[in-house]
Parts: structure tokens; sequence; C-alpha cells
């Protein structure tokens, strides 16, 4: 990940940790404006080429919010331009699944580890013993979503949108533009689920699951419903904003640990050495990350780079977990015991 420019390191105290508390509301907000006036002039990465529909998006918009676990929601930028979920939709997935079927069901027929190739590897699922993969890789998240209920693909979709409708706290949408264009152009991700099929890691009819998931990665969000999204993540399962339950406390540990392993795909280690906070992201542009007990960070910005993770996101993404104290490996020492005084 680059450095953040020269103009942004005064800024840089580390005066927040993860044992602490986020900063006092206006502070938290000045930083939100500061983040996003910092970083809005990037012009680095490249909107993702392989659907007609992300790569005509203006590369220029570029918006940044933060959803604490007491309900608040900070937002600078193009925070409530629409764009479509994508890869950022797996986290949330896997949660509801996981809480369905229980998550030693999806360990025992998706896997978990980190497949340390690009998200819609076909030679990842060949070279895997067993040919498992995780779910936040494109043939993971197909095969998770293939353990979905109902026997019927309608129900199986209403099951999907209604939960990831849960987590952002309004009902989503298809946005069916995109939606056409990557059902025009998926081919890939076809191959990946007839593979699977073969291989029987894929629970239900590939040709169904492919068009499930191409119409799950297109519901259509904002940069603030992905921070309330994630935010309920980080809030032990229950939506800050609407105080509703989505899924239990135990589902969003273990969300959180798999996107800790492989959100960032196969520059993981590197998003958790400078960043130290579970992210996803898509490639549309949106980037989420939950910090447990504080809050969901969201941002968006269209140019990726090489490995399909948005740079503006990466880069605002590492420059708050500093300053609000997000990284989950970040902490204080402990005042001195008596005997030591």
């Amino acid at each position: 990940m680059d450095r953040l420019p020269e103009k942004a390191s005064p800024v840089l105290r580390r005066r927040f940790v993860s044992t602490g508390h986020l900063p006092p509301p206006q502070q938290t907000q000045d930083l939100i404006d500061l983040s996003y006036r910092i970083f809005r002039d990037i012009d680095e990465g490249e909107n993702y080429a392989a659907y007609p529909a992300l790569k005509q998006m203006p590369a220029d918009l570029f918006g940044v919010a933060l959803s604490t676990a007491d309900g608040r929601t900070y937002a600078a930028g193009d925070a409530e331009t629409p764009f479509t979920m994508m890869s950022v939709a797996k986290p949330f997935l896997f949660a509801i699944v996981a809480e369905e079927t229980g998550a030693e069901e999806v360990r025992s027929r998706v896997g978990l580890n980190a497949t340390g190739m690009e998200f819609n590897s076909v030679v990842a699922i060949e070279l895997r013993d067993g040919h498992y993969t995780n779910p936040m890789v494109n043939a993971g998240a197909m095969a998770t979503l293939s353990l979905a209920p109902g026997g019927r693909a309608e129900r199986k979709w209403r099951f999907v949108r209604d939960g990831l409708s849960r987590f952002a706290g309004r009902d989503l949408q298809v946005n069916d533009e995109v939606y056409e264009s990557v059902t025009a152009s998926n081919w890939r991700n076809q191959a990946v689920a007839r593979l699977l099929y073969a291989h029987e890691r894929l629970y239900f009819d590939p040709v169904a699951i492919t068009d499930l998931y191409t119409r799950m990665s297109c519901l259509e969000v904002t940069a603030r419903d992905l921070s309330v999204m994630a935010a309920t993540l980080a809030n032990g399962g229950v939506n800050p904003v609407t105080g509703e339950r989505v899924v239990d406390d135990l589902s969003c540990q273990h969300t959180l640990a798999v996107m800790t392993t492989s959100g960032l795909y196969e520059t993981s280690g590197e998003w958790l050495f400078d960043v130290g906070v579970p992210g996803k992201s898509g490639v549309a542009g949106g980037m989420i990350a939950a910090a447990p007990g504080k809050g969901g960070l969201a941002s968006f910005s269209p140019p990726l780079d090489r490995a399909g993770n948005s740079v503006r996101g990466q880069l605002v993404t590492k420059h708050l977990s500093q300053e609000l104290g997000l990284n989950i490996f970040a902490s204080a020492a402990g005042p001195p015991r008596a005997s030591d005084a």
C-alpha cells in the first residue's frame, strides 16, 4: 500500500488505540472531512474493465462514511452516491448463511483458508486439497450462496436480499443496468461455478447460482449504507441505527475472522500490517472495515490497484485507522502495578 502524501504526515498522531474510545463527535467529523480532502485528488488506479458498466463510472467519485456502535454516522464527499456492492457483499452473505446453517457447515463444505491467489482464480480451486476455497473469493462466495436455505432459486434470493437489507437498515434493490452488463460478460464466474459443481463443492445448480451471485453483487448501496452494515458486524450483529439484531454475536466473530484472513485477497497480509482492521473490497470501488466495539468505516472510489482493491479506499482507511484508533492490534500499556509505582 502506498504511503500517505507528505502533506498528510502532520496529522498522524496515533493518539487513539484499539483499547480506547473514538474521539469526540466533532473531532471525528473533522478527521473524516480532513481525510477526504487529503485523498480526493489521488489519481492512481483504473476502473474495473471486465464489466463495461463499471469501467464507465466516473473515476473522480470518492466518498467516506463512519458509523459508530452507538448509532452516529459521519460522512464526507460522495457518501450518498449509489454504486453496486460487488464483492463487498461477501462478508454479509457469509454471516447470514453461517447464522442459518452453522459456521461449521460452511467450514466443512466451503473452506476458510486464504488461497493467496486472485479473487476469481480457477487455478486455486484445482490446487487446493479437496478443492476447498474461502467465502471471501468468488468461488467460495458462490459455494456459500449455494448453501443458503431454499430448494428454489427465488427462495434463496429472498433470503439473501432480505438479510443484506437488514444489515443496511433499508430495502436494497438491484441496479438493473449493471446487472445486465455483468450478466453479459461474467464468463469467468460461470466457469468457476461449473468447475466447483464438477468437484462437488457447489451445492445447487451452477447456472442459477451464477445468476444469484450476480444479482447479489449488483445490489445498490452507498458508502453510508456500507458503514452501517460494517458497524453491524462491529456491534455484535445489532444494527446500531435500527436497533434490530441481524445475526448473533458468534456469527459476527466468525465473519470478522474470515475477513481478517482473506478480505483483501492476496494482499490481506499487507492490509493487516498497514491497517489492522478486518476489511473487504469490491471491484465497483466500495470498501469496508469493521472495528469491533467501535464501528464500521466505508469508502467508495472506483479506481483499483492490480489486486482489485480501491486505491483511495485503502489509503483513507489506513489513515483513519491510525487517527481513530481502529487497529485491533494497537494497544496502550496499562497503568503500572502498585508494587511497581
